[in-house]
């Protein structure tokens, strides 16, 4: 492997003095003599055989060929910067990755929001965001596979939980199916009549799919997304978060049904943190966006 004839300083060097508009500029800046900044960039020129800079009156310009490699160094001086402030992190403690378990029934808006304010402060940190279903969150959470989990319905044992927010479902079917023309409140025995469309449990143990499971025939799917595809023809019926149906139900695109006993049900969602004594600062930081989704506003008095 050959070595290189330049470094990483001198081509810092090089971009500050560029950025600041000239050698005493950069100078005042990186709290450095001129003369070594002129000296830095006058060697790097000489070992690389290329003029970088001509200075005209009292500012330095790029030449044609400088203009090249100086947006080359920027993408090498980034990557080493981003590198650098890894190993601080982790020095730190301050997490290179998250993973998040997301109980599907929680909106995603929630999530969106929450994240969108970490990015700014992440210092890189990557996020992977899980979809599970009843027992796949709770797997995951007795594995310790996730860093925090949103879910639905109660947590396993042994976990605090912080409320976030609660989840209505609505039973909807496309207008044409047969149950949208009934008069009156559905039964059960009318309803395990017809197809029903249920949402597959992510757990590998043991299995809950979502909803009433009292029809003769059923289709599973793994989220609510392909739920609705199938609900868009009149071929069955299905419990829907209320938030991912509010539209369609509002255009007469869907119809909801009302069954006697209840129309709407409803889910508590939380989070859980599955190990607080290993929880890092980059965890804390996403659950305390996540929970500010859901503080209600003071009312002015």
């Amino acid at each position: 492997m050959s070595k290189a004839k330049s470094t990483l300083e001198q081509w810092r060097i090089l971009q500050a003095v560029v950025d600041h508009g000239g050698y005493a500029q950069a100078a005042a800046q990186l709290n450095r003599s001129q003369s070594s900044l002129n000296h830095a960039v006058a060697k790097l020129q000489d070992q690389l055989g290329v003029t970088l800079l001509v200075v005209k009156g009292r500012k330095a310009q790029l030449t044609d060929a400088g203009e090249m490699l100086l947006r080359r160094s920027r993408g090498l001086t980034y990557a080493i910067n981003e590198i650098e402030q890894l190993a601080g992190n982790l020095h730190s403690g301050w997490e290179p990755t998250l993973t998040i378990a997301r109980e599907i029934v929680y909106p995603t808006h929630h999530l969106v929001d929450a994240l969108s304010a970490f990015e700014p402060q992440s210092r890189g940190t990557r996020v992977t965001i899980i979809d599970s279903v009843i027992n796949g969150t709770k797997e995951l959470i007795e594995a310790e596979q996730v860093d925090i989990a949103i879910v639905g319905g109660l947590p396993p044992t042994g976990h605090l939980i912080e409320p976030l927010c609660e989840i209505d479902f609505a039973l909807v079917c496309h207008p044409q199916h047969p149950l949208a023309s009934h008069n009156e409140e559905l039964d059960d025995h009318t309803l395990s009549q017809h197809l029903q469309i249920v949402i597959k449990d992510t757990g590998l143990k043991n299995t809950d799919d979502i909803g009433w499971l009292k029809a003769e025939q059923r289709w599973t799917v793994s989220n609510f997304h392909e739920a609705l595809v199938i609900l868009a023809k009149p071929i069955g019926f299905c419990w829907i978060p209320q938030h991912l149906v509010a539209q369609s139900l509002a255009s007469g695109s869907l119809y909801q049904l009302t069954l006697r006993g209840g129309t709407r049900r409803r889910v508590m969602t939380s989070l859980v943190i599955p190990n607080r004594d290993r929880q890092g600062p980059a965890s804390k930081l996403v659950e305390q966006l996540i929970l500010n989704q859901h503080l209600k506003p003071v009312e002015p008095k």
